[in-house]
């Protein structure tokens, strides 16, 4: 081969794709998208869900320490703050029971919901899930303490 062809070809691998390869290849990746992102979302919307059963979880155990030191749980107008910080009139309060001393808001970004004495139990504990309402399908349950 003389120099001239070699010259030529080298500068055709060097031009980059057709706009015919590009729109193949991101057909490609559209139809890929299609078909797995329904299912990754699927994923994420249960996985927050087992994030919020988690802190429901945590937040149930340390209201079983608080209730073993106080002789009761903390009160609806006391909330789950009583589990960082100390209410009045407790003089057997030892907390805080939290690892930090902030309460943690469920995985939508909400705050969780308290009420003691409870209608499921001693107490209620429970996220509304991503719409913060009461009801709720598929990866939008509410997520509660006594289920």
């Amino acid at each position: 081969m003389n120099k001239n062809k070699l010259q030529k070809r080298s500068i055709r691998h060097l031009q980059g794709f057709t706009l015919v390869e590009l729109l193949v290849v991101l057909a490609i990746l559209g139809m890929i998208l299609g078909l797995v992102g329904p299912r990754v979302m699927k994923h994420l919307g249960s996985a927050k869900s087992n994030t919020a059963k988690l802190h429901i979880e945590d937040f149930g155990g340390a209201l079983d320490l608080f209730y073993l030191e106080n002789d009761r749980y903390p009160l609806s107008q006391e909330g789950l703050e009583a589990l960082a910080q100390k209410p009045a009139g407790l003089d057997n309060w030892n907390g805080p029971y939290l690892k930090k001393k902030k309460i943690p808001t469920d995985p939508w970004g909400n705050s969780y919901h308290y009420q003691s004495p409870g209608e499921n139990g001693a107490y209620d504990l429970y996220s509304y899930g991503a719409d913060n309402a009461p009801g709720g399908e598929d990866n939008n349950k509410d997520v509660v303490s006594w289920e």
